[in-house]
This record gives C-alpha cells, sequence and structure tokens, in this order.
C-alpha cells in the first residue's frame, strides 16, 4: 500500500490533515475483496525531528494523547531529553514501523517538517558508520596542517562534495574525507537520492506569507498561554535554569526551548525571547519551504484551501491507481520558496 507524507513548514497545519487523513482512510473501503473495512486501518508515523522527545509537548505543537482520534502514533515520545538525536537510528526505527503497518494490512501516513528525516524514512539514503581513529587522524591533521589543506585533499577525492561544504567547515570537512576512507567512495556517493525505497506520495502544504507569519504569531501565543516556559523549566537541569534532568545538545537547539534558556541566561528578556520564538519559527517555516520546495515529487495543495482533505483524497486516490501525473524534474517554486 502507498506511503502518504503529509510535509511541509511549521504552522500549516499538516498535524490535523494527516489526522484527517488516516481517519478517511481508516474508514474507507477495503483495497482488497477479501479484507474487511475493519481490516482497512491507517497509522501515524511522525517525522518531526523534535517530537521524537519525552516530555517536549507544547514547544513542538505535539498532538495531545486525547485529540489523535484513537490514530495509532509512531515516533513519538521515543528519546529522553538528554539524549541527541540520530537521523540513521531514526531511519532504522521509522522503517521498521512502516514494515509492521504494512503487515497488519494498514497504510502508513508519515507527517513531519524535518526534511532530512522524511527523506530517510522514504528515499535511498545510506549511512556510512564511523570510525574514532580515522576521525582522530583527520582531527590532528587539521589542527597541524590547517583545515585548507584537507580541503584540498577533498577536492582531489570529491570535487562536488569540496564544492558542497566548502573550506571552512572542517567539521564536515573531516566526516567527508572519514566516510571516502570508510567506504572508499566519494562522499557524495552517501548523500540521499530522490528515489522511493517504497511506493509513496507526498503532499505539501502551503499558503502565503502573510498568512504563515500569523499562524506562526498565533502558534506561539498559544504555546506561551499553555506553559512552554514551565515545560522547559521541568526539563531543564539546575544548570540551565530548570529543576529537570537536563536537555542535551540536539533538544535545547529546539526552537521555543532555545530562546527560553536563554533569557535565563540573561540574553533576553521575557519580551524579547517570545518574540525570538516568533521569529525563528518564521525562519524555520523558510527553511523547511526551501527543503521542499526542491523536491519535484511533492505534490502541493493550499493549506487555507476548504477542499483540503478532499484534494488530499483524491492525490492518494490517483497515486493508488496509478493515474497521478508525474510531478517535473525541476523544483516547484511555491509562494514560501520565491
Amino acid at each position: 500500500m502507498i506511503v502518504v507524507a503529509v510535509v511541509g513548514p511549521t504552522a500549516t497545519g499538516k498535524s490535523d490533515l494527516a489526522l484527517d487523513l488516516a481517519q478517511a482512510l481508516g474508514t474507507a473501503e477495503p483495497a482488497a475483496a477479501s479484507a474487511t473495512p475493519a481490516e482497512v486501518r491507517a497509522e501515524i508515523v511522525n517525522a518531526d525531528a523534535y517530537q521524537l522527545y519525552r516530555g517536549m509537548d507544547v514547544g513542538t505543537a505535539k498532538v495531545p494523547p486525547a485529540e489523535r482520534r484513537g490514530i495509532v502514533h509512531h515516533q513519538l515520545d521515543v528519546l529522553d531529553p538528554v539524549q541527541d538525536a540520530s537521523v540513521a537510528r531514526y531511519q532504522e526505527a521509522g522503517r521498521a514501523d512502516l514494515d509492521a503497518i504494512a503487515g497488519r494490512g494498514a497504510r502508513a501516513v508519515v507527517v513531519g517538517g524535518s526534511g532530512l528525516y522524511v527523506r530517510a524514512l522514504l528515499d535511498a539514503m545510506d549511512f556510512p558508520g564511523t570510525d574514532p581513529e580515522i576521525r582522530a587522524r583527520l582531527e590532528a591533521r587539521a589542527e597541524a596542517e590547517g583545515r585548507r589543506a584537507l580541503h584540498a585533499e577533498l577536492e582531489r577525492l570529491d570535487p562536488q562534495a569540496a564544492t558542497s561544504i566548502g573550506p571552512h567547515n572542517t567539521r564536515r570537512i573531516v566526516r567527508a574525507l572519514e566516510v571516502i576512507e570508510i567506504t572508499g567512495r566519494p562522499y557524495t556517493a552517501n548523500l540521499p537520492r530522490q528515489e522511493y525505497v517504497r511506493p509513496a506520495v507526498q503532499i505539501g502544504l502551503d499558503c502565503s506569507r502573510e498568512m504563515l507569519d500569523a499562524r506562526v504569531a498565533g502558534r506561539v501565543d498559544r504555546m506561551w498561554d499553555a506553559g512552554l516556559v514551565d515545560e522547559v523549566r521541568g526539563l531543564a537541569s539546575p544548570e540551565q535554569g530548570g529543576t529537570g534532568a537536563g536537555l542535551g545538545v540536539t533538544a535545547a537547539r529546539a526552537v521555543g526551548y532555545a530562546e527560553v534558556l536563554a533569557w535565563w541566561r540573561g540574553e533576553y528578556t521575557e519580551t524579547e525571547a517570545r518574540e525570538a520564538v516568533t521569529a525563528n519559527t518564521r525562519r524555520l517555516a523558510r527553511k523547511q519551504m526551501g527543503w521542499f520546495g526542491r523536491d519535484p515529487r511533492v505534490h502541493w495543495l493550499d493549506a487555507a484551501s476548504p477542499r483540503l482533505l478532499e484534494q488530499a483524497l483524491e492525490i492518494v486516490a490517483a497515486a493508488d491507481a496509478g493515474t497521478l501525473p508525474v510531478v517535473g524534474t525541476e523544483p516547484v517554486r511555491r509562494s514560501l520558496g520565491s
């Protein structure tokens, strides 16, 4: 059964559409004559990096359990905030979920705005391992010879990677050379390809910049009123200004959490922190639109359309029937990406 993915910028209503789709697809006519309506179900797989964390609920706009309409959700609350998220680990666990959902004869509805996680789940994407000895040797060379010497070596071994990374990002230069040495292939050979590993269709939500900015502002207001500050305090360690076990490096970078922590460090007033959350959420939305807007396979819908669910179901039905028009090879320019 084709996997349905709902993607796009934050605050466009992806979670609501995913729930609507899962509910509608879960009560649809059975796909096979041998199936009964009760056997045709849909389950949701999260593809938002920060919704993986337990306790990070308000700041990530996680759908509360009572509002999930009885639909099974996967890849929510699977990490403690002190842990660092791993795309490779997510890929393994998320693909296992997709396999299990398919094994139950159900439909998987993927939803999230973390583009790399969506790609890791749906596309051909390899994650070469690491070798501490190789990395330590390369880091020592970078210190002794300078990063430009390592970048020149990368340019010789993988010109495309060298152009993409540039001579100033020592960490990425070292990682690229490490992968080349481990795999014996160019670093770029391991980058994700726009090639589904299982049948899938992506539905993107888009809206005007003005509407998105208004939605973001409203979301931040609701988060503040719903207790975002108290949530951060309950998760952060005393050293971070809170009362909990702590936020790891990854979790502490999340929009909403990072700004509250900065406020407690004296870098912002509360008002400035709140304004920074709004500004950084808008910036995140632009970045997400840039990512998904470069994927020509995404079928875009207006998030404000009164026929949104109907239009999304039409896309799914066409994909199931094999009649969905092939999206062009050029990226689609959307309102936020322009």
